[in-house]
């Protein structure tokens, strides 16, 4: 249908734009984006204000929204991360930043004097985050590969065992998709007779697809996690940044409080939430189910294997944690990485083979890296 009552001037600007945008999707892998979606049964959604306000498990007077939808989607991921069958409660989120956020506001609540620990490895927006809430914290070495310093959380630890323990454990890092084990965060606390304490495990990427490889990373709620945060838009795809946090809801009953104005619970970040997301993770969660899910996972291990060897085979050191897709080596020419749009740092670039990078995507790539030299 063509645009109405636009000038020319302005429809060209659209137009660039879209061009801009398909040129830019053709040629990235440095960035964890699943790009493989279709979501045109949805597009008449896009005609109505859908506004998931207030808490997704709590009538709304407002009902232009998608919470049947959304309360599937939560009970879906508790399940695939193993909650307790009477203990769970979530909602979906703008993004894994956000679901980051409530984890630690619900640690702070928890434990208002607790300690926060973190690698040095762990994402940008965790900093932002414990400024945000005035929480105090430590930093965390982190071992060659990005996972955290046991040695050095557990040292560290011991010098503060009278203040109660809050780790944020990255089940993915940024740059080398390196998982801490909660399992052995565990043991520490254990060994350290820490009796409060709260675990928040930061899946943005990695715990979106860590319940479908084997063996099982050690991430979920039987493992020890308290909340976990993943992306929407990144393993799952969507045409938006959004996210899933799930929690204990014994955990959640601390903060909640009841609204009038809307008739329901205030219980998460935003006020205003997306309603249409819910629908995108609701459509591939039916669309694909575990199994569909689960070839989505084993087809990147497979790719990201590929890649690996492949670099190796014209020279290139590349590496990757074990049963990752994110594919990490030396910084390639500029060209290159601005192509490819390339996340690169501290002299490394890695590339992320999400569900829709195929093997001739590769074979491009490295046959412009083979032909430029590399940077050490």
């Amino acid at each position: 249908m063509p645009l109405q009552n636009l000038l020319p001037g302005d429809l060209k600007t659209l137009q660039n734009l879209l061009q801009k945008v398909k040129t830019n999707t053709d040629h990235f892998m440095g960035y964890p984006v699943a790009k493989d979606f279709d979501y045109t049964d949805l597009l008449p959604f896009l005609n109505y204000p859908m506004n998931n306000l207030g808490d997704p498990f709590v009538d709304s007077t407002y009902a232009v929204d998608s919470r049947e939808m959304e309360k599937e989607v939560i009970a879906f991921f508790a399940s695939l991360f193993r909650a307790n069958l009477d203990d769970w409660w979530g909602y979906v989120t703008n993004g894994g930043s956000e679901g980051n956020l409530y984890g630690l506001y619900l640690a702070r609540e928890l434990h208002p004097k607790g300690m926060v620990y973190y690698s040095e490895a762990t994402h940008y927006s965790v900093q932002k985050n414990l400024h945000l809430l005035n929480m105090p914290n430590i930093v965390i070495s982190a071992q060659e590969n990005g996972e955290i310093d046991y040695e050095d959380l557990e040292r560290t630890i011991g010098m503060n065992r009278h203040i109660p323990v809050i780790i944020m454990a990255n089940i993915g890092t940024t740059m080398t998709e390196a998982r801490d084990d909660i399992a052995k965060i565990k043991a520490i606390l254990k060994k350290l007779a820490i009796k409060n304490y709260y675990i928040h495990a930061d899946g943005a990427l990695s715990g979106s697809y860590s319940a479908f490889i084997e063996p099982r990373p050690a991430f979920d709620f039987a493992d020890g996690a308290d909340s976990i945060a993943i992306s929407g838009h990144k393993f799952f795809g969507s045409p938006m940044p959004c996210g899933v946090v799930v929690v204990k809801k014994s955990n959640r009953n601390r903060i909640a409080r009841s609204v009038a104005y809307i008739g329901s619970m205030d219980t998460t970040i935003t006020g205003s939430r997306n309603g249409h997301s819910p629908l995108f993770l609701w459509y591939t969660i039916k669309k694909l189910g575990i199994e569909g899910l689960r070839e989505r996972a084993v087809h990147s291990l497979a790719v990201a294997q590929y890649a690996t060897d492949k670099l190796n085979e014209i020279g290139v050191k590349a590496w990757r944690n074990p049963n990752t897709i994110t594919v990490n080596f030396p910084a390639p020419d500029p060209v290159i990485r601005q192509k490819w749009q390339l996340a690169s740092e501290n002299g490394w670039s890695h590339i992320i083979c999400m569900p829709n990078v195929q093997k001739e995507h590769i074979d491009a790539l490295i046959a412009e890296m083979a032909a430029q030299p590399v940077l050490i």
